[in-house]
């Protein structure tokens, strides 16, 4: 107790409080429009018709009123309680329900019924299944394309635990883009994604690369990250077969999560994009709303 005394000023009668560190401001380049018009009504009554789960509402993406009024929404499957507990995310942490066999079904149903041409499939991380939800996954993928064979589709996966017999499932179903998100550089890992592994994720990107997928992942920014650990995470991406990268702004969902650390300025995610393509990445979609899913349309046809 005594050494903890030692570190704190002494403050006398009549001094002032030393002030604490401003928190940064939002800057105005991070104002969006609320979500409003006809086609985002009907995303909505589909979702809620469906009973169907989207990221866009979990994550607070603050691109669903952008997304959803060109009538496109990212689909969470296997529910929307995740078995992890990361520090930057919105979504509900605990013990899920069982999962429902039928969801596949409806998500298709739904795909069709809104006509999206690109759809973005997502999920909680569900470790307490043996196949993480592969079985999942690769049936909802499946059903999409039976209904909707026009229709391209992204799917988002999670981490796997290093069981790769479920991850040669979730990629076997015929989607054109796997996207797994590292999310931050690796010296933040055990603050940001405890329950991950940098090198593990790493691994899961190659091992979808070496299955003749096209690859794509995430990097939200202004955690803390320094810029040579920027430059060393996209080096790390592309020796691992990386092929689309998206980089973003972190926002801080409510008080219990991380505070945002530095809000990054535009010409500073311009630098990135140039410098991802230098380095060797295909595609970098880099700015403050960036989102996982933004633009995700023009990930499919990215010359890899």
């Amino acid at each position: 107790m005594d050494e903890l005394l030692l570190t704190l000023p002494i403050i006398q009668p009549g001094m002032a409080t030393p002030a604490l560190p401003a928190k940064p401001r939002k800057p105005d380049w991070l104002r969006v429009k609320l979500p409003v018009g006809p086609e985002y009504a009907k995303v909505r009554r589909l979702v809620e018709e469906h009973k169907l789960h989207t990221i866009c509402e979990s994550g607070n993406c603050p691109n669903m009123g952008e997304c959803w009024g060109a009538g496109t929404a990212t689909f969470m499957i296997l529910g929307n309680v995740c078995t992890r507990s990361c520090s930057f995310c919105a979504v509900a942490t605990g013990r899920p329900n069982e999962y429902d066999t039928d969801e596949p079904r409806r998500v298709a149903e739904a795909i069709q019924l809104m006509g999206v041409k690109h759809a973005v499939l997502t999920s909680v991380n569900r470790d307490e299944l043996k196949d993480r939800g592969a079985s999942i996954w690769y049936e909802t993928v499946v059903q999409v394309k039976q209904l909707s064979p026009e229709t391209t589709i992204e799917t988002l996966i999670p981490d796997v635990k290093a069981n790769w017999a479920a991850l040669d499932t979730m990629i076997a179903g015929g989607q054109e883009v796997v996207s797994h998100n590292i999310e931050t550089v690796g010296s933040l890992y055990r603050l940001v994604r405890p329950q991950a592994k940098y090198d593990r994720s790493l691994e899961q990107i190659r091992r979808t690369k070496d299955a003749g997928k096209r690859t794509k992942s995430g990097i939200m920014l202004g955690l803390g990250e320094k810029q040579d650990e920027m430059y060393q995470a996209m080096d790390d991406l592309v020796a691992n077969g990386l092929d689309i990268l998206t980089l973003g702004q972190y926002l801080q969902p409510t008080k219990r999560h991380l505070e945002v650390a530095e809000f990054i300025h535009p010409d500073v995610f311009a630098h990135y994009r140039e410098e991802g393509l230098r380095r060797g990445l295909k595609y970098v979609e880099s700015g403050p709303l960036v989102r996982s899913s933004y633009h995700a349309e023009r990930h499919v046809n990215v010359p890899i």
